[in-house]
């Protein structure tokens, strides 16, 4: 197998379907469909809908069946992003080396820009898999759970309250990074293998794997946001520290924080090994994550 291959395959795959599945940019209200565009087609790692095609290829699934679900979860993520970088949030100036989505265009527009994104995801899911109403539902249920208020958004409520908590606890911390990353990461891996039609042992494997797989994110975005540059990063570096964020870094330290990720990194590769069908690129991909520089 040639990992940077197949990883350019797939992302290839998600820059596809991610034009195919938008509005267009000159659909009215165009101010608002070219922002969504504009934050969508930044680039980025496109991990988690690269995970949703991997998993799904696990399962059989080598045409488009899967590329609308994993289209739907990037627009979450990515609203969440132009969310996350608001003014009354984190105030940030750049995402993915260029101007927040708030910058390019403004704030009111950025926002209706994300809640666009969320609706639309939720609209992608419904309609592209209308003819199969089990598993319709089945994916409905899925992301709404990963992207509300118990999960992606109880996480980010928990993250904003926990900022300048000197009494912060490592609880805390996991509760936060389980919910506000792990939990969209565990999705892409049960989005894939609702789409495969895999059984229930291998979704819960592939779930763990996911939770681990989010904490190493998680983990190496707090190491790198202490240690690398903004040009490096494409996003402002040392945020966390300025806000006084609760993170792996801040509460264990760098040695410490690092041999979580490694832990975390290892739990997710004997996860894996559990799901009967070649991991082998979802193996590399986990281990990548940890050695990975932005």
């Amino acid at each position: 197998m040639d990992f940077a291959a197949e990883m350019k395959r797939l992302v290839a795959r998600v820059e596809r379907g991610i034009d195919l599945h938008l509005p267009a940019a000159d659909a009215r209200p165009a101010r608002l469909h070219t922002a969504m565009r504009y934050s969508m087609q930044a680039g980025g790692k496109r991990l988690r809908p690269v995970l949703v095609l991997a998993t799904a290829e696990l399962f059989g699934i080598t045409d488009d069946r899967a590329l609308p679900a994993a289209v739907a979860l990037e627009c979450v993520h990515t609203y969440s992003l132009i969310h996350d970088d608001l003014p009354c949030m984190d105030n940030d100036d750049l995402r993915r080396g260029r101007p927040t989505a708030h910058k390019a265009f403004d704030e009111a527009t950025a926002l209706l820009a994300g809640d666009a994104l969320l609706t639309h995801a939720f609209a992608l899911l419904a309609g592209n898999y209308a003819d199969d109403s089990t598993l319709a539902r089945a994916l409905l249920a899925e992301l709404a759970d990963a992207a509300g208020s118990r999960r992606l958004i109880g996480g980010q409520m928990e993250d904003l309250l926990a900022e300048k908590n000197a009494d912060a606890t490592a609880d805390d911390l996991e509760f936060i990074h389980r919910n506000k990353t792990a939990a969209m990461i565990e999705a892409a891996f049960a989005l894939g293998a609702l789409v495969g039609q895999a059984d229930e042992p291998a979704i819960a494997a592939l779930r763990v794997a996911g939770r681990d797989i989010g904490l190493v994110f998680q983990i190496v975005d707090d190491i790198l946001d202490a240690t690398a540059s903004s040009g490096v990063l494409g996003k402002t570096a040392g945020k966390d520290a300025q806000a006084g964020k609760t993170t792996y870094v801040k509460l264990h330290g760098l040695a410490t924080a690092r041999g979580i990720a490694v832990e975390r990194t290892e739990s997710a590769i004997a996860a894996l090994a559990r799901v009967a069908a070649d991991t082998r690129f979802l193996t590399t991909l986990t281990r990548e994550l940890i050695a990975r520089e932005k």
